[in-house]
C-alpha cells in the first residue's frame, strides 16, 4: 500500500530508547515522521522502547520528551512504553509456534559459542541452524532452559519496496533463525517492535537505514502471523563533515546541547533537520507550515548527509533576527542573571543586539556591557584605543554629552559629529574609543544605540572612568 491509495489512514511512529539523550539523527527521525503524518492528515504516535531495563532511564525518558516538545514535534496522544506489552509479546511467539512458525530450540550458550568460534575460523558468516527446528521439544532433557526461534525461510529471497532505497532484496539463505523469546520469558527487540507496530496500526514505518537488515528480519514474523505488511521508508544516516558516520568526534550532541549549551532556536533546528536530506527545490527557509504542505518521501536523498554546524549557525541567525525582542529577551535573561527590569532592557537592545548575533549565546555575550559594573575591565584591543589622543576625544566627548538636555538619538548624534569635526577627525576615529569606553569592547551595537540605552549618567561615568591613564 502507498500513501496516496489510503492517505486519511497513515499512522506513522516515532521508537527512541531511552538509554541516553535524544541524538539529531533520532530527532531527524521524529520529525520526518511528524511531517509525513501531518502532511497526509493522519497520525503520529510516539513509542518509548523500554525493554532493556538495565539501560533505560527516567532522566533518558524525560530528555526525550522535552526535545521533542521543545521541537514542537510531540506524539498524538499520550506516548506507548514497550515495557507495558511484554505479556503480548510473548502470547505472539507462543502462537508463532503453534502455527509452525517458531519452535523451542535448546541449544546452550556452549554449544553456540563453538559454532561460533568454528565459523570464525572458516571465515564464514555464522547462521544459526539448529537442528531443533525439526525436531520434537520432548526430546530435550527436562529442566533445560529453551528460547523461542522463528523459522527463516531457507529458500528464495525477500523483497522490500522501499519509498526511500527502492526495491531491495536480500537472500533468504542469509537470515538466520533468530531468537522470539528469550529464554526468561522476555522478548527480543526484534519481535517487539513487529507486535507493537502491528497492534499500533502503524502503516509507514520511516527510520535510518541501519534498521534496513532488521526489515527484512521482521518480515518473516509478519508474514508468519498473516498481518498488513507496512510501507517501509529508510533513511541514510547523517555523516559528519568528513563524510564519516556522525559521531561524538564530530561534536554530535543531543538536542538538549544544540538549546542550553549553542542557543540554537527550534524553529532552527527544526528547519535545518528538514533540509539535512530533503529538499524543495532550492528553498532554504521553509517554515512548519510550509513544511507539512511541501514534504514527501520521493524528495529524500538516497546518499548521506553531511552534518554542517556553520550552515546551522547561518540559520539560526536568520531565525533570531525574525524572532520576537521580547521572546529573545526571556532566553537571555538567566544567562545574564538579570531581573525583570534587566529584561525590559534586554527588549528595548534587542533590535540592535540581534542584527549581529547567529545564537542565544552571542546575544547575551553582546548584551553585558548593559549590566556591567563601574569601571569597566577593558579587554586588550579595547584598551589600545585610548592610547594617543584617544582620551583627549573622550574628554571632548564628556564635555559636550554633559551638556546635552535631551538623551535620544537625534541629540546624541548631532553633539558626537560636532566634537568629531570640532577635533577634525572622522565620526568613526571618535566613536572608537567612546565604544571601548562605554563597552570595555571594540565591538557592540551603534554607538548612539549603546549611549541610549545606557543613558545619560551610566554613559558618562563610564566615559569619565576612562579619560585619565590607569583609570
Amino acid at each position: 500500500m502507498s500513501a496516496s491509495d489510503n492517505p486519511a489512514g497513515v499512522v506513522t511512529r516515532f521508537a527512541p530508547s531511552p538509554t541516553g539523550f535524544l541524538h539529531i539523527g533520532g530527532a531527524r527521525t521524529a520529525l520526518f515522521n511528524w511531517l509525513f503524518a501531518r502532511h497526509h492528515g493522519g497520525k503520529y504516535l510516539l513509542r518509548i522502547e523500554d525493554t532493556d531495563r538495565a539501560r533505560s532511564t527516567e532522566p533518558a525518558i524525560a530528555a526525550i520528551l522535552d526535545g521533542l516538545d521543545w521541537l514542537g514535534i510531540s506524539g498524538d496522544g499520550e506516548p506507548y512504553f514497550q515495557s507495558q506489552f511484554e505479556a503480548r509479546h510473548a502470547e505472539v511467539a507462543h502462537q508463532l509456534i503453534e502455527r509452525g512458525a517458531a519452535y523451542r530450540c535448546f541449544l546452550t550458550q556452549e554449544e553456540l559459542a563453538a559454532r561460533r568460534a568454528l565459523a570464525q575460523a572458516e571465515r564464514k558468516p555464522f547462521r544459526i541452524r539448529s537442528e531443533w527446528r525439526d525436531r520434537d521439544a520432548g526430546e530435550a532433557p527436562a529442566d533445560t532452559a529453551s528460547v523461542i526461534r522463528l523459522k527463516a525461510p531457507l529458500d528464495g529471497t525477500t523483497a522490500i519496496d522501499d519509498l526511500v532505497q527502492g526495491r531491495v532484496e536480500v537472500a533468504n539463505a542469509e537470515l538466520d533463525d533468530f531468537v522470539l523469546l528469550r529464554s526468561d520469558g522476555s522478548p527480543t527487540y526484534m519481535l517487539a517492535v513487529v507486535v507493537d507496530d502491528h497492534d499500533m496500526g502503524i502503516t509507514h514505518i520511516i527510520r535510518g537505514d541501519d534498521h534496513l537488515n532488521n526489515a527484512f528480519r521482521q518480515l518473516g514474523i509478519i508474514r508468519a502471523m498473516g498481518w498488513r505488511e507496512p510501507t517501509y521508508a529508510h533513511v541514510p544516516l547523517i555523516h559528519g563533515p568528513d563524510g564519516a558516520k556522525l559521531s561524538k568526534r564530530h561534536g554530535a550532541l543531543g538536542v538538549d546541547n544544540y538549546r542550553d549549551d549553542l542557543g540554537i532556536l527550534p524553529e532552527a533546528l527544526f528547519n535545518y533537520l528538514l533540509r539535512l536530506g530533503w529538499g524543495h527545490g532550492d528553498d532554504e527557509i521553509i517554515s512548519r507550515e510550509q513544511a507539512v504542505a511541501w514534504f514527501d518521501l520521493d524528495h529524500v536523498g538516497k546518499s548521506p548527509s553531511r552534518f554542517d554546524f556553520k550552515k546551522l549557525e547561518n540559520l539560526n541567525g536568520h531565525y533570531i533576527r525574525e524572532a520576537d525582542d521580547a521572546r529573545l529577551a526571556e532566553l537571555v535573561a538567566p544567562r545574564l542573571g538579570v531581573d525583570a527590569a534587566g529584561t525590559e532592557l534586554l527588549v528595548k537592545a534587542m533590535p540592535e543586539l540581534k542584527a549581529r548575533a547567529h545564537d542565544i549565546g552571542q546575544l547575551a555575550d553582546g548584551a553585558q556591557f548593559l549590566f556591567a559594573t563601574r569601571p569597566l575591565e577593558l579587554d586588550e584591543p579595547a584598551a589600545a584605543l585610548l592610547e594617543g589622543d584617544g582620551r583627549t576625544l573622550l574628554r571632548a566627548a564628556h564635555e559636550a554629552l554633559g551638556k546635552l538636555a535631551a538623551w535620544d538619538h537625534g541629540a546624541l548624534d548631532s553633539a558626537v559629529r560636532q566634537v568629531a569635526e570640532a577635533a577634525g577627525v572622522k565620526l568613526g576615529k571618535l566613536a572608537q574609543p567612546l565604544r571601548a569606553a562605554l563597552t570595555g569592547r571594540t565591538t557592540s551595537p551603534g554607538i548612539f544605540d549603546v549611549l541610549a540605552l545606557l543613558g545619560q549618567g551610566e554613559s558618562l561615568g563610564r566615559i569619565a572612568d576612562q579619560m585619565e591613564p590607569n583609570a
